[in-house]
C-alpha cells in the first residue's frame, strides 16, 4: 500500500527536523509516533486506507493523550482498541518530556477531541468499516510538540527555516495521499487544517472546506453541551440539508 511508503517517508523527514525545530523555537521536545507507534499506526493505514473514502477529515497534530500514545489520527485509546482494532508494539521513546509517559493503547487518559469525533462518527456510520468507506483520516503534521512543562505546542504558534521545511514535507505527504486515494473533498477539522490543505493541493481539483474542531478548549466545541458541534461537523460530513 503506497499510503504506508509515504508515512515511512513522511516520518523519516520529520525525523530529520525534530532537533533543529527544538533549537529554533519554544519546543523542547519533539517526538515522532510514526516512528515509535509505527505498528499502531501501519495497522490503522492497513485496515482502513483503502475501503473507498473520498472525504479526507485533516486534523493538525498529534496530543499527547491521543495519537501519541495510540497512532491513530484524532486518537483515544480506548477508540483505538475497542473500536477500530489497532494492534502492534510501541516503544517508549528516550526524546520524550518527562512529565509525558507514553504507554500505547494501555493509557488510562481518554483524550476528549478523539472520543468526541470518532463517537460522532460511529453514530453515522456504525462501525470502522463503513466509516472508512466514506471519510479517511489523517494528521497534517505527525509530531508531538511540546514545551519544557509539557504545554502541547501546535504548528500554527511555531516558525522558522525548520518549521517551514517540515510543514513543506507535510504538505508533500498530503498530496501525496489525496492523488493516491483520488480524494475528492478534504475537510480541515479546524481554520488551520482548512489553510494548509488549501497550500498543498493548490493545483487539483478538490473540494476543500472546513468544520469546527472538536477540542475542550474552543468555546465552540462546548457549546450547547458539544450539540451545535456535533450538527456542525454532521451538516459538513452529509450536506447542509441533512
Amino acid at each position: 500500500m503506497r499510503v504506508i511508503d509515504y508515512a515511512k517517508k513522511l516520518s523519516k523527514k520529520c525525523d530529520l527536523f525534530a532537533k533543529s525545530i527544538i533549537e529554533e523555537t519554544n519546543v523542547s521536545y519533539a517526538t515522532n509516533p510514526l516512528n515509535y507507534a509505527w505498528d499502531y499506526h501501519k495497522s490503522y493505514l492497513t485496515q482502513y486506507s483503502g475501503l473507498g473514502a473520498k472525504t479526507l477529515l485533516l486534523g493538525m497534530n498529534p496530543g499527547p493523550y491521543g495519537m501519541a500514545q495510540c497512532g491513530v489520527p484524532f486518537g483515544a485509546t480506548n477508540i483505538a482498541k475497542n473500536f477500530l482494532n489497532i494492534q502492534g508494539n510501541f516503544v517508549d521513546p528516550s526524546s520524550r518530556h518527562p512529565k509525558r509517559p507514553v504507554l500505547g493503547l494501555e493509557f488510562e487518559r481518554q483524550e476528549v477531541s478523539g472520543t468526541r469525533l470518532w463517537n460522532l462518527l460511529r453514530d453515522i456510520w456504525q462501525n470502522p468499516q463503513d466509516i472508512h468507506k466514506n471519510v479517511f483520516l489523517v494528521n497534517h503534521c505527525p509530531l508531538l510538540l511540546l514545551g519544557d512543562s509539557g504545554r502541547n505546542i501546535t504548528p500554527d504558534n511555531i516558525s522558522g527555516k525548520a518549521v517551514n521545511s517540515l510543514l513543506y514535507e507535510c504538505d508533500e505527504h498530503l498530496l501525496s495521499v489525496v492523488q493516491e486515494l483520488q480524494i475528492e473533498r478534504v475537510i480541515g477539522v479546524g481554520k488551520y487544517a482548512e489553510k494548509r490543505a488549501n497550500l498543498a493541493l493548490k493545483d487539483l481539483d478538490v473540494e476543500i472546506t472546513t468544520c469546527w474542531h472538536p477540542s475542550p478548549a474552543s468555546p465552540l466545541a462546548n457549546r450547547n453541551n458539544g450539540e451545535d458541534w456535533r450538527v456542525n461537523v454532521k451538516k459538513v460530513l452529509l450536506g447542509e440539508n441533512s
